[in-house]
């Protein structure tokens, strides 16, 4: 069988993006411990972007790694932010601060971040495409690749458009598996079709899929009581065909080993335990929700210009999984910059354009309650 890219790496990922933090920033030492515990176990993967932390989540990847390690031991994957170049002249500065800021002299594998449909046109506009390639002439770069945040459809426009990306970073966990958003399914299949190896975040949704309600994760106990909830979402993921290494965003010594656990000398999930998944799955479904379609409907004549229907499903995504860190984080996200849910001034104008007859300003009002 043909060989992939990043087939010989070990299949957990340490994800730079939630480093264990203090008041004054990130806990330097805690994390140090996390990175020897994850080398001396075999694990060699690390991902950072140029965004995570502030810009810190680079900086500690070269004293936690580059200056403790040799360089040939370990991949270190960082990102490209191209929504913050306008021209390709602003490109170079940031790769400069980069490398500066790893000291890790190359990259070997370097993400054009979070590309969705509308990135064709900015990353043609700016040269981003031009400029990671024209790096990787000149040996700074190793693999080419980038992380994708849309639909299937989209996916493989960009995969028509530019077949020598070597690499892709999707979300894919089982809950987003069949989501007519995220379309974990479908882009998979997309990426396979185009037989580019396949980079996994959000394995655990953020960690939603460690925090579910106790009913659910009782489910997972009864199966197995000696394993972490966590340890289904993130085998689920590796079990996948044509995957280079399954990211994990881990923020402390213990998820380290419970990740290494059940990590190390890894097998796929077996008939029985995907059984088990699709009772959580079914479970799951159960969970009353706001029946919002994301028609879109409601945008039309909102005068606050509130991004109803993704506030909505930050709210239903605490609902279901009973993750308020992650919702709240998926919230700011959503309203960094834009109307808050508490913007509303209960015109009403958005109750009378919805298709399901939501009654969106009291629900607004319970989003407002729960992460503002």
């Amino acid at each position: 069988m043909k060989k992939f890219l990043g087939e010989e790496i070990p299949k957990l990922g340490f994800g730079l993006m939630r480093l264990p933090m203090l008041s004054n920033g990130i806990d330097m030492d805690q994390t140090r411990k996390m990175v020897d515990k994850f080398m001396a176990a075999g694990f060699t993967y690390f991902d950072t972007a140029y965004v995570y932390i502030g810009g810190k989540s680079e900086v500690a990847a070269r004293e936690a790694i580059v200056e403790r390690y040799k360089r040939e031991s370990f991949q270190l994957a960082t990102k490209m932010p191209v929504w913050m170049a306008k021209s390709y002249e602003d490109l170079k500065p940031i790769f400069d601060t980069q490398l500066e800021r790893t000291g890790a002299g190359y990259f070997d594998y370097y993400l054009l971040h979070a590309l969705s449909g509308d990135s064709i046109e900015r990353i043609e506009k700016n040269g981003a495409w031009k400029f990671v390639w024209e790096m990787k002439d000149k040996g700074l770069i190793k693999h080419v690749g980038f992380s994708f945040h849309d639909t299937a459809e989209h996916l493989e426009r960009i995969l028509d458009k530019y077949p020598e990306m070597e690499f892709v970073q999707l979300q894919i966990n089982y809950a987003d598996w069949e989501n007519d958003s995220i379309q974990s399914r479908l882009c998979y299949d997309i990426a396979r079709k185009h037989e580019k190896p396949i980079i996994i975040m959000e394995p655990v949704k953020g960690g939603a899929l460690a925090t579910m309600n106790p009913e659910i994760q009782n489910i997972f106990k009864e199966a197995n009581p000696n394993v972490s909830t966590t340890s289904w979402a993130m085998r689920y993921a590796a079990s996948l065909d044509g995957i280079v290494t399954v990211l994990s965003g881990m923020s402390n010594l213990d998820q380290m080993e419970d990740n290494i656990s059940f990590m190390s000398g890894f097998t796929p999930l077996n008939p029985k335990e995907y059984e088990i998944i699709e009772r959580v799955l079914v479970e799951l479904s159960k969970i009353p929700v706001i029946p919002c379609t994301e028609c879109g409907y409601c945008l039309d004549d909102c005068p606050e210009k509130i991004n109803i229907p993704e506030i909505l499903g930050a709210y239903n995504n605490y609902k279901k999984y009973e993750n308020l860190a992650g919702s709240k984080g998926i919230y700011s996200w959503i309203t960094n910059g834009k109307p808050k849910a508490s913007a509303c001034i209960a015109c009403g104008v958005c109750e009378t354009r919805c298709p399901q007859h939501i009654g969106i300003i009291e629900a607004l009002k319970q989003v407002a309650l729960a992460f503002e």
